[in-house]
């Protein structure tokens, strides 16, 4: 994928498959900013968008306020708002709605530089179980960053050890520490402080992160 029309539709097909018809890829604006130049991909009704950017909705909407607060994936239901102090809020998901976007799922990108941003997705019924929330997160942070390595280039991060890349193999397929430690023959604390320092490598947030940036800048592989 080169260009972003291309990164737009490879989303499409892929999160189309749990029920997602919209989604947008953005950074988080500080009060200076507005959120319509922060944003790096979007597949979001037009009116909508048009309503939400002209109303400053990302000043008050509930799923932004979350998404500042945890660095772990959110279903949008699960991020609070109070309609009688905030009905600004209220009228964001409601308008949501009304464009099909009933229901979301969020995934929040926080940098060690302070970076922030987010991968929001909807549609009017999703397949979102404890079974596909895994998947659904490692695509949406290797989309993330396939956007950010086109439309927003980075350096390259540092390289990693082959003990790091060793670890991160085996979480990219879905093992704990503790499993990696045991076909490793080393402490699950030793398992941890590799991930750790691959995470520091590499400004991941967490272990999930760490293994999508290292898939696509192609360090590690499985």
């Amino acid at each position: 994928m080169a260009t972003s029309d291309e990164i737009v539709d490879a989303m499409e097909r892929s999160f189309a498959r749990f029920g997602f018809e919209n989604f947008i890829v953005t950074g988080l604006p500080h009060p200076d900013q507005r959120i319509e130049t922060l944003v790096l991909l979007k597949k979001w009704p037009l009116d909508w968008y048009r309503r939400y950017t002209h109303n400053g909705y990302d000043r008050h909407d509930p799923v932004i306020r979350l998404c500042r607060q945890t660095v772990q994936p959110f279903e949008w239901d699960e991020a609070p708002y109070n309609p009688e102090t905030n009905p600004k809020g209220a009228a964001i998901m409601h308008g949501a709605a009304e464009f099909g976007m009933k229901q979301g799922y969020c995934l929040p990108i926080h940098g060690l530089n302070g970076f922030e941003a987010c991968l929001s997705m909807s549609g009017p019924q999703l397949d979102l179980t404890p079974q596909t929330k895994p998947a659904l997160h490692l695509m949406a942070i290797y989309a993330f960053e396939r956007a950010r390595q086109i439309l927003a280039p980075s350096p390259q991060p540092n390289p990693l050890t082959a003990r790091e890349k060793e670890t991160l193999r085996w979480a990219a397929l879905g093992k704990s520490a503790a499993d990696t430690g045991e076909i490793l023959g080393v402490t699950e604390r030793t398992i941890t402080a590799h991930i750790g320092s691959a995470c520091q490598k590499l400004s991941a947030a967490n272990k999930t992160h760490a293994v999508a940036r290292a898939l696509q800048h192609r360090l590690i592989e499985i």
